[in-house]
């Protein structure tokens, strides 16, 4: 999914022959050529962002132990205990701790997910129901159902509630979701103030090694952010370049030549990160796998706007690493545990099934290499950030469990050590009894929950009744989280 664009009715062709983004679909905004919602989602990340204030922790007063079924970086086990001091992971161990308080969870407990490709500020829209199949991403960016659905309600909102509301919202329906990291949300809305869940394509772990691009540039439109990040990939101060690929239909004339011009600019690189890919043929994806590519797939928005997705079995089998995003909310899945399930069935259907571990491992240990944050995230491993998520236990095998498990199953989620969102008893229990403005019960599928959105400090942190009410007040239509 991407920014909004509309018809020129003069195109002028670029030096090299071939449209320009402008020259397909000109960046818009209600009605005239520009507004909010152009302005803010349609350049993406090319430079690097300035550093964002730190929160202020509000870890659990004393080291605590959590026990159940382990996700290890070395296999599952089926009892283990998982020790947390001072934000860190500080002990992985089958043996009980005699030192600390142990918190018997008869759960499973993996890393936190990872959530490498979507559209947050869009995350408060209700789902869409596309009415027809398209042929590619500019097809339904122009048509009147996104116009009338997303755009308009878009512009509204960026006028009338405050910055950062939006991205607020969908950091909770992620958070809740089990997701501890997210890419996508603009550096505009968030790049003044740490977030709730890692925006792990900006600042993350002391740095900013990320960048990320919506459209590729053609002709002179948008060359020089790209020429920057590329000098920056090259200088290896990038490690994760992010861009929208050929989103369409196989056979697709339009993704064909973006295709090409993607592999005339020389951004194929092993930094590179394709989203989407969907009108990628076999070929096409066994030559970017060579260059060292990697793939970001959302299988339910493709299939919901083109009626086809990414050969994803193609791409693994061609050695690309492979991870996975629930896109935006209008077309893609509701919660990143939905799209696995999507994922998994897509992938018998393409005739290369995938093992529970492995498709586990595409939103945790393998989405940290994608993200080039392997060393911080992705595994429970003693020394990393405690970015824990415990889920109910239906199934005796912990990796089966987390492929069948959906945002009810979410039981506790930790990020840095932070108890952010966790059943009402264990909150009160590891937090200390805590209490403030940020945090508050909440119903989560028929389930008491707690959730601090506390993430930036002060006074002036909204909760989530808060962000509600104000994106509510200004759009009646939000798409509910707990639904």
């Amino acid at each position: 999914m991407a920014g909004a664009l509309t018809r020129r009715t003069r195109p002028a062709r670029s030096a090299a022959g071939t449209k320009t983004a402008l020259e397909h679909w000109e960046p818009d905004g209600s009605r005239g050529r520009s507004g909010p919602f152009a302005k803010a989602y349609s350049r993406g990340i090319t430079d690097e962002l300035p550093e964002p204030s730190r929160r202020r922790r509000a870890l659990p007063p004393a080291p605590f132990a959590l026990h159940g079924a382990v996700i290890t970086p070395d296999g599952a086990w089926s009892s283990g205990y998982v020790t947390v001091a001072s934000g860190l992971v500080d002990r992985v161990s089958k043996r009980k701790p005699s030192d600390i308080a142990v918190l018997e969870t008869d759960g499973v407990i993996l890393p936190g997910l990872l959530d490498l490709h979507g559209h947050p500020e869009f995350n408060v829209f209700a789902a869409w129901e596309p009415p027809k199949v398209y042929a590619n991403r500019y097809a339904w960016r122009r048509s009147k159902p996104y116009q009338a659905l997303v755009r308009d309600p878009q512009n509204v909102l960026l006028t009338q509630v405050p910055p950062k509301t939006q991205t607020r919202y969908a950091e909770v329906r992620a958070l809740v979701g089990g997701v501890t990291g997210i890419q996508g949300a603009s550096g505009a809305s968030t790049a003044s103030s740490e977030p709730l869940v890692r925006n792990i394509d900006q600042w993350a772990f002391g740095a900013h090694r990320a960048r990320s691009l919506i459209d590729l540039p053609s002709g002179s439109f948008g060359k020089e952010g790209f020429d920057r990040i590329m000098e920056r990939i090259s200088d290896q101060d990038v490690n994760a370049f992010y861009v929208h690929l050929s989103e369409g239909r196989r056979g697709d004339e339009v993704s064909a030549k973006e295709f090409r011009r993607f592999i005339e600019l020389g951004a194929a690189t092993p930094a590179t990160n394709i989203i989407h890919g969907s009108a990628l043929t076999a070929d096409d994806l066994h030559e970017v796998a060579a260059t060292g590519c990697r793939l970001v797939w959302s299988p339910q928005s493709n299939l919901r706007l083109y009626g086809e997705t990414t050969l994803a079995g193609e791409a693994i089998a061609a050695g690309m690493l492979v991870a996975l995003g629930a896109d935006w909310l209008p077309s893609g899945s509701t919660s990143l545990l939905g799209e696995m399930k999507v994922a998994r069935r897509e992938l018998a259907r393409q005739g290369h099934p995938i093992a529970a571990a492995d498709l586990v491992a595409m939103v945790t240990s393998v989405a940290a290499r994608v993200a080039g944050l392997d060393e911080h995230l992705g595994a429970i491993a003693v020394g990393r950030p405690a970015d824990l998520v415990v889920l109910e236990r239906h199934q005796q095998d912990p990796y089966e469990n987390v492929c069948l498990a959906d945002p009810s199953w979410v039981e506790l989620v930790c990020i840095g050590g932070d108890v952010t969102y966790a059943r009402a008893d264990w909150f009160g229990q590891l937090s200390g009894a805590a209490t403030g403005t940020t945090i508050e019960d909440l119903t989560a599928w028929g389930k008491p929950m707690r959730l601090d959105t506390g993430f930036q400090g002060g006074a002036d942190v909204p909760s989530l009744s808060a962000v509600r009410s104000a994106l509510t007040a200004a759009y009646p239509a939000v798409g509910p989280i707990f639904a």
